[in-house]
């Protein structure tokens, strides 16, 4: 809301993700509109989500074996997101919706919390962004059950994706991106997309950002617009599909 109320010069910028820009509005009406209160910059990169289970709680491996666990159990299991309306509650869904698994979520206030319980065993399944996950993954205090995007995660190879495991329509990449004020004029725009494109393309800038899970990713001004405006289509049609509401999906809050 800072950055919306903010001088249309170019001057502040605010780093959004597909959260901020795409699901949470398409899940409830916020005080600001991704569309017309904010003009896209350029996109930075994006971060694929990984499904892990808590391995004490979890006795499956793979996503197989996960969904027929899920299917047997008299009970469902709990999943926790970073709260209505962000990527890991999102990709929950889409794998319910996909598999016809129940879950019960439990969205908390950021990713921090939510992967901290799902560690205790609070929770026992998350989709949590694949920077957040690598480091309890290779501790063993989280299992990796199955990439939820695209294709495999060189930083984790040997995690296939779900769609690998026969479980298809559940890619979510969490991408990151520049956005100005609305009304900012297009010469600005145009040479902020001009710099931050060429500093994304230094070499180190793209190693740092791999380092820590990301992809680079580069767009001009039009592809920024008509891929916004992609997203704003597709999150909608998933909150329809899965029948979400931010009432509905904040009845299991425990925090």
């Amino acid at each position: 809301e800072a950055v919306m109320r903010a001088p249309a010069d170019g001057y502040t910028l605010m780093l959004g993700y597909i959260a901020t820009h795409a699901m949470n509005p398409a899940l409830q009406k916020l005080r600001y509109d991704p569309v017309k209160d904010f003009e896209p910059v350029a996109m930075v990169g994006s971060s694929a989500t990984l499904m892990v289970a808590n391995p004490n709680k979890v006795k499956a491996n793979d996503a197989k074996e996960l969904v027929a666990m899920l299917k047997a159990s008299k009970a469902p299991l709990s999943y926790a997101s970073a709260g209505n309306g962000t990527a890991p509650h999102f990709a929950a869904e889409m794998f319910k919706l996909s598999t016809g698994v129940d879950m019960l979520h439990v969205p908390y206030k950021g990713s921090a919390p939510a992967v901290t319980d799902t560690i205790g065993g609070q929770t026992e399944v998350m989709f949590p962004s694949l920077f957040t996950a690598i480091p309890y993954v290779k501790a063993g205090k989280l299992k990796a059950i199955g990439v939820a995007g695209s294709k495999r995660s060189e930083l984790l190879p040997d995690v296939p994706t779900l769609k690998e495991q026969g479980i298809a329509d559940v890619d979510v990449s969490q991408w990151y991106a520049i956005f100005a004020p609305a009304k900012t004029p297009k010469p600005v725009l145009e040479q902020l997309n001009k710099v931050i494109n060429a500093v994304l393309a230094d070499k180190s800038v793209a190693k740092r950002l791999e380092d820590h899970g990301a992809e680079v990713e580069t767009m001009g001004l039009d592809q920024m617009r008509s891929f916004m405006a992609g997203e704003q289509v597709k999150w909608k049609q998933v909150v329809q599909a899965a029948r979400l509401s931010a009432i509905r999906a904040g009845a299991s809050q425990r925090l």
